[in-house]
């Protein structure tokens, strides 16, 4: 069993990581596109590099979310750590929707409006 826990463990880390590396990866990207843009299109937009930033945040947050709650819940699942984990869900859930309304203007659940963002 304990080796099971172990693996478990690896396998967290190796989902943060992933997510760590969404961020970075995605935020490099969304900066790449601002400076070069691509296409001959040299209209630079900062609605468009916030909007880049902000996708690759949010996916970046639900993999470490995950990532949380396999390490929580399957390797040490006492009250203490269940509690944290609580707090850390809450806070990216959080961080998660202000992103959403930031990015699309409504919140997740409600209605989507045909808004294109401009390139």
């Amino acid at each position: 069993m304990h080796d099971f826990r172990l693996y478990i463990e690896y396998i967290a880390r190796v989902i943060e990581a992933i997510g760590v590396l969404i961020i970075a990866v995605g935020a490099a990207i969304a900066l790449f596109r601002f400076i070069f843009p691509l296409q001959g299109n040299t209209h630079r937009s900062y609605r468009k590099l916030r909007h880049d930033l902000g996708k690759a945040i949010l996916l970046g947050l639900e993999i470490l979310v995950a990532a949380d709650i396999i390490a929580t819940v399957v390797t040490e699942p006492t009250m203490d750590r269940v509690l944290t984990l609580g707090l850390i869900v809450l806070i990216r859930t959080f961080l998660s929707i202000s992103l959403q309304v930031e990015l699309e203007g409504r919140l997740p659940w409600q209605q989507k409006q045909n808004t294109e963002i401009p390139e």
